[in-house]
């Protein structure tokens, strides 16, 4: 339930504090007072949207703070967020607008908690159900017929609904991947035919190591030069340690300057390091000598060997050029060849197995849905009885109503269409709801409708804004009682124009503009300058206060210095509608409904029945 309400520079509101208890609240001022910008602080303080020019004018930010106290069923949601409320399950939403140049920033806080656009619209709808002006035109979207109904159908009807959207998307896939494999099977099979043709070279190959061309190279010159190489490396030996010529090799003159180290150590052993070195040197020596013998002695000429090589090269080169330019791209190719092959096979999925697959899927969904049509049936039958037993108070004894429920193929929302169907009058067909009910029917309609929805929703807090428009007499005098019970039940805040309905409150409003001088602290020659503003006041009326506003909304004329016939009678009327609505409080019918005062001219009557 909402408690309370701060507005700070939000549209033509300066600063405002409202503070809010149970029952049906109304508003009420005249057109264009600013009745409707106390309901847009609602719902932007609760996420909704606002305008370019909801910072007041020569203002930085608008902030807006609505305080609700949350029920026990809604206890859960918080818990879920990891949000805490605050001492008797208090809840502080709270919106700042920052105005920016040509946009805005926007900022939603729950207890001071920063939380995003969805958290916020979820609470939402858990905490307040408005309904605008202009929503009557909404009723006669099928899709919004259809969202009214499964959402009275419960939770039960809202999962079936979720398992025939699941459903659809599952066939939608299966259909997709079927028809793709239909329009290009042509395709494909070119495709398969060429992949799997590059896939056969290359595991011909036997492409294993992105480094075999460097080493097959290596190894040809190696095979092509084995004679020179046997050749050199018996000349390297003879120059390292033995040498056939007679000359000393290498190890002989390392032999002999060890020898002559040795002899000077023992006279000096300053040269010790140096006889090291070269002991080490000369067994080094001799180690190259013997391992470039073995070498000399192992390598053979191979020309078989040596033609293999080069077979493997001129095929591996063919490769890199068709499929490289080097090996490493050859293999990665192979690799991505494997996989588009299985992917055009359909991941061992054949045709057939795609058919078989679509047909499953389509009978899941048409079973599914089979399942949601009848939860609707069985949904409309209650609503039907509900709506009718909320619209006969309002002035609709003879009222019938239908919900339509056509089938047609099978959506993500289930297998029917949807119709509200609508008869006022006693011998009129049914026919489709925005066809032949007029406005104040749409509006009755409406309110019914809401009033079903309230047995259901968790929302605490109901807004209507103008639920009355374009009603009187009789009529508006049921839209008053039914917005009454309402408030039996739950928090109701209403905008009215209707004096009929605005005596039922509990708590009435008046919003009112008024103009205002602000100084600028500049000097003009005669002083600091003056500027005019426009600001919206709201006042909670006491009982006498009641008794002139609702004259004033009968008459337009109340207030006067002159003790008119009209303001007389306006007084009058105003005191029986208190009366009625005092007795109405106290479980007792009025005999007949109270009649609006003839003395009230039609013009002006009607005035108070516009939208602002």
């Amino acid at each position: 339930m909402l408690l309370s309400l701060r507005i700070e520079n939000f549209a033509l509101i300066d600063h405002l504090d409202l503070t809010f208890g149970t029952g049906l609240h109304v508003l009420t001022g005249e057109t264009g007072a600013g009745k409707s910008i106390i309901l847009d602080a609602i719902d932007a303080a609760l996420g909704g949207k606002v305008t370019g020019r909801a910072v007041r004018t020569g203002e930085e930010r608008a902030t807006i703070e609505a305080t609700f106290r949350v029920n026990d069923p809604l206890k859960s949601w918080f818990e879920q967020e990891q949000i805490d409320l605050l001492d008797d399950g208090i809840a502080v939403c709270s919106r700042e607008i920052v105005a920016l140049g040509s946009g805005q920033r926007n900022r939603s806080r729950i207890n001071g908690i920063l939380v995003n656009k969805q958290q916020m619209e979820a609470l939402r709808d858990r905490l307040v159900e408005i309904t605008a002006q202009g929503q009557t035109v909404q009723l006669g979207q099928p899709g919004l017929q259809r969202d009214w109904l499964d959402s009275y159908g419960g939770i039960a009807l809202l999962k079936q609904r979720e398992l025939v959207s699941q459903a659809f998307s599952s066939y939608q896939q299966a259909a997709q991947a079927l028809e793709k494999r239909k329009h290009s099977e042509q395709q494909r099979l070119q495709q398969l035919d060429l992949f799997e043709y590059q896939l056969r070279e290359l595991n011909a190959a036997s492409l294993d190591d992105p480094d075999e061309l460097d080493q097959l190279e290596q190894e040809r010159k190696r095979l092509g030069h084995s004679v020179e190489l046997q050749q050199q490396s018996y000349q390297v030996y003879q120059a390292l340690y033995q040498n056939e010529n007679g000359e000393d090799a290498c190890a002989d003159l390392l032999g002999k300057a060890e020898s002559l180290l040795s002899d000077m150590v023992r006279y000096d052993d300053q040269i010790q390091p140096i006889l090291e070195i070269v002991t080490s040197a000369l067994a080094q020596v001799e180690e190259a000598g013997q391992q470039i013998n073995a070498y000399g002695d192992d390598l053979e000429t191979d020309p078989q060997r040596l033609q293999e090589v080069e077979e493997r090269i001129v095929e591996l080169k063919q490769i890199c050029r068709k499929y490289g330019p080097n090996l490493s791209d050859a293999i990665a190719l192979r690799q991505s060849l494997q996989t588009e092959l299985e992917e055009l096979t359909g991941a061992g999925q054949s045709l057939e197995e795609l058919e078989k697959l679509t047909a499953t899927r389509r009978t899941e969904l048409v079973e599914t849905s089979t399942l949601l049509t009848e939860l609707r049936q069985s949904t409309a039958q209650g609503l039907e009885a509900r709506l009718i037993a909320e619209l006969k108070p309002l002035a609709m004894e003879k009222v019938q109503f239908q919900v339509g429920i056509t089938p047609i193929a099978p959506t993500a929302a289930g297998s029917d269409r949807i119709s509200y169907l609508f008869s006022p009058n006693p011998g009129e067909p049914l026919q489709p709801l925005t066809e032949i009910a007029s406005g104040g029917e749409m509006s009755r309609f409406l309110l019914a409708l809401q009033a079903c929805f309230s047995q259901v929703d968790s929302a605490e807090t109901l807004v209507f804004d103008e639920i009355d428009v374009g009603v009187s007499g009789r009529v508006a005098q049921a839209i008053a009682e039914k917005l009454y019970q309402l408030g039996r039940h739950h928090q109701v805040l209403c905008v009215t124009h209707q004096p009929i309905v605005a005596a039922m409150a509990d708590q009435h409003f008046n919003v009112a503009k008024q103009v205002i001088e602000l100084s600028n602290g500049s000097q003009n020659g005669n002083g600091a300058s003056t500027e005019l503003r426009t600001i919206v006041r709201v006042s909670a009326l006491d009982q006498e206060q009641r008794r002139q506003e609702l004259a004033q909304l009968a008459s337009g004329q109340v207030g006067s210095t002159e003790n008119t016939t009209t303001e007389v009678a306006a007084i009058a009327f105003a005191d029986s509608l208190l009366a009625q609505a005092a007795s109405l409080r106290n479980g007792v019918s009025p005999a007949e409904p109270v009649p609006e005062p003839a003395e009230v001219p039609a013009k002006k009557k009607a005035r108070s029945t516009r939208k602002r």
